[in-house]
């Protein structure tokens, strides 16, 4: 079981702050797959090529391994002015 975290604009287009999901992913690069895979919403979302995540409050690429009980958080970019 992981305890998934989304931040910013991801909340806001998934409707969903977080959840905790059940995978046998090795991968971040994996959870997203299934993610993705639960429509059409969460597949754009989390289809951005900056999408930023990470794994117990570091950050990190999609190829860091997770295992069960990690929090991975997903978020946009930052951006400032």
């Amino acid at each position: 079981m992981f305890n998934i975290v989304f931040f910013a604009a991801l909340r806001e287009t998934l409707d969903c702050g977080q959840l905790n999901w059940q995978s046998e992913a090795r991968s971040i690069a994996g959870l997203i797959q299934e993610l993705r895979a639960q429509g059409e919403n969460w597949d754009s979302a989390l289809a951005r090529p900056d999408l930023l995540c990470a794994r117990n409050q570091q950050l990190c690429t999609p190829d860091e391994a997770i295992t069960a009980g990690d929090e991975i958080a997903f978020f946009p970019p930052v951006t400032g002015g």
